[in-house]
């Protein structure tokens, strides 16, 4: 223990700092990041049963040939806005899994739902029109929820 009387770690978790945000800008950031994030984003879409045409549109409506590269493991990194994207949605999905069971958790993306944010819609169709502002809002919404940051 340091003098002082403080316990601290002995060095950062998984080589980040809590205190300073990773520049997602940096291209070996993104090819250090992007295997798990791609893995963890089509995870997510099986979990939410997600049509490809709906996943697409969540990594900022990229194009089918694109998209099939990635799924299909031939592209090897996201660029800063996709991996900003699979981390809102990487959030999201953590939150609703400890709000709800598996199952409402999974469905809850597709269900309609009476927030006045989503305006009757299902949560998937805001954040597919809205984009990032809409995800980072879900995120929020969930996240206040479940009395989180």
């Amino acid at each position: 223990m340091p003098t002082g009387g403080v316990a601290t770690l002995q060095g950062p978790i998984a080589g980040f700092s809590w205190y300073v945000p990773v520049d997602l800008s940096k291209r070996e950031v993104q090819a250090r990041l992007s295997p798990s994030a791609i893995k963890g984003f089509f995870k997510l879409t099986r979990s939410w049963k997600l049509r490809d045409q709906d996943a697409r549109q969540l990594l900022g409506g990229i194009s089918n040939g694109a998209f099939y590269h990635l799924k299909g493991g031939k592209t090897k990194k996201l660029d800063q806005d996709q991996l900003t994207r699979v981390s809102l949605a990487m959030g999201i999905f953590k939150a609703l899994n400890i709000l709800y069971s598996e199952r409402l958790a999974d469905a809850w993306i597709s269900l309609p739902n009476t927030n006045p944010i989503f305006g009757g819609e299902t949560p998937l169709t805001y954040m597919r029109k809205g984009g990032v502002p809409a995800m980072l809002r879900v995120r929020q919404l969930l996240d206040a929820r479940r009395g989180g940051r």
